[in-house]
C-alpha cells in the first residue's frame, strides 16, 4: 500500500492505495496531471492509465473510496449523489474499480470545477 496525494488547486486529499492490479497500473504512471471534470457530486479526471475490469467491480461505492473508471481511463471521486443515484447512494456511471481509499474527507472536493487542473503523485513527492 502507498500514500498518495491528488492536488486540485489549493484543495489536497491524500489516499491509500489498495493491493489490486489496477491500484499498480495508476502507481506505475505517477506523478501524472490532468484536468478536472464534474459530474454532479463527483470529481473525475481522465489519466494515461489502462486496466480490466475487476472481479469486484461495481456501480455503487461508498463515500471515501478511490475509483477507476475502465470505459474513460479516468479516476473518479465520489463524495456525493450523482446524476444515476437513487436516494443518497453514489452511483458512478458504470462499474468501476475501487483501488483506494481516501485519508480525509472527499468532500473537500466540492469547489472544484470542470477545467481546474489536477496533479496526483506519491505523497513523499507532493512538497
Amino acid at each position: 500500500m502507498e500514500r498518495i496525494v491528488v492536488r486540485i488547486n489549493a484543495t489536497e486529499l491524500g489516499m491509500t492505495t489498495r493491493d489490486t492490479p489496477t491500484a499498480e497500473a495508476i502507481l506505475k504512471e505517477l506523478p501524472l496531471q490532468a484536468v478536472a471534470q464534474t459530474w454532479g457530486e463527483e470529481v473525475y479526471f481522465r489519466v494515461p492509465v489502462s486496466a480490466a475490469l475487476e472481479d469486484d467491480a461495481r456501480d455503487v461505492v461508498e463515500k471515501g473510496e478511490i475509483a477507476f473508471w475502465t470505459g474513460g481511463s479516468a479516476i473518479a471521486i465520489g463524495y456525493g449523489r450523482t446524476p444515476a443515484s437513487r436516494g443518497d447512494e453514489i452511483r458512478l456511471v458504470t462499474a468501476v474499480n475501487v483501488w483506494a481509499d481516501a485519508n480525509g474527507d472527499p468532500a473537500d472536493l466540492r469547489e472544484v470545477r470542470d477545467g481546474d487542473p489536477v496533479w496526483i503523485g506519491l505523497a513523499r513527492d507532493a512538497d
